[in-house]
């Protein structure tokens, strides 16, 4: 079971100097590591940084249940760990600090480097909660098969995606990215989000928390545009995979802000 994954750094796929459409993941179960840095010739780490300013062999991470620890191999840097569902939320790690524990469940690890700085994003999308087998005669706990955090900003992505359902109809059209963003903006937290962070979340809620198949939504060519019917189509099967499992009920449409008059209006579509 993937308890922590790793977003690699973007990298070249063209000597014009392209960059990779789709995320390279790296997952990772309970007790694996990963080390990162610039590594050697004769030692590429798992995850490599190739700013000439980063350490060799700059740091580890591990994976732990629900949580993960980093560890900085530097002597002289102290690294960031930026809460990205957070309002400026941040964790440091000093030089030489090993196993620090990171709650967040959306990160990114920030470095010093050369050209200002260097990271890589973690995100732990498995959520511990006690339940009534818990117990020392009750064998493994029990886990989750949809994961979601009602707190998260992609929990509100998803509520906001599905609310015409909830509201009409089963056969009204979704919301697309930039009428998720007007509708979500309102609120405080969600006051700097833009087009791209709402597709972003709806990817993360269908590669990692909902599971979805994404295969089936990737376009093959890295450099042709978007296709509208793979997204829509992804967007049709969150929500429907969300509201038939109760995922997202009535109640949660509270989380959203009070409607005017003005956005009760239908909405026309191209």
């Amino acid at each position: 079971m993937d308890t922590v994954i790793v977003q690699l750094p973007d990298e070249p796929i063209s000597p014009l100097g392209g960059m990779r459409r789709t995320p390279r993941l790296l997952h990772m179960g309970p007790g694996e590591t990963r080390d990162f840095g610039r590594g050697t010739p004769d030692s590429a780490l798992s995850i490599a940084l190739t700013d000439p300013g980063v350490s060799r062999h700059a740091g580890r991470i591990e994976a732990a249940g629900d949580f993960w620890r980093l560890s900085n191999f530097s002597t002289t840097s102290t690294y960031v760990v930026e809460n990205l569902e957070g309002a400026g939320e941040y964790l440091k790690v000093a030089p030489g600090r090993l196993g620090a524990p990171v709650p967040f469940e959306f990160s990114r690890v920030v470095l010093p480097a050369l050209d200002g700085t260097a990271g890589f994003k973690v995100f732990a999308p498995q959520h511990a909660y006690a339940h009534g087998d818990m117990g020392p005669d009750y064998g493994e706990r029990t886990v989750s098969p949809f994961s979601l955090d009602p707190t998260s900003k992609y929990f509100l992505v998803l509520v906001a995606l599905c609310e015409p359902r909830l509201r009409t109809s089963a056969g009204v059209a979704l919301p697309g990215a930039g009428e998720i963003v007007e509708r979500l903006r309102p609120l405080e937290s969600c006051r700097d989000l833009t087009r791209s962070a709402v597709n972003y979340h709806i990817d993360y809620l269908t590669s990692v928390k909902l599971r979805l198949r994404t295969d089936e939504y990737d376009d093959p060519s890295p450099y042709s545009p978007k296709d509208g019917t793979r997204v829509g189509a992804k967007r049709e099967d969150l929500v429907t995979l969300a509201l038939r499992f109760d995922l997202v009920r009535e109640e949660h449409l509270g989380l959203l802000p009070r409607r005017t008059a003005q956005s009760c209006r239908p909405t026309a579509h191209a």
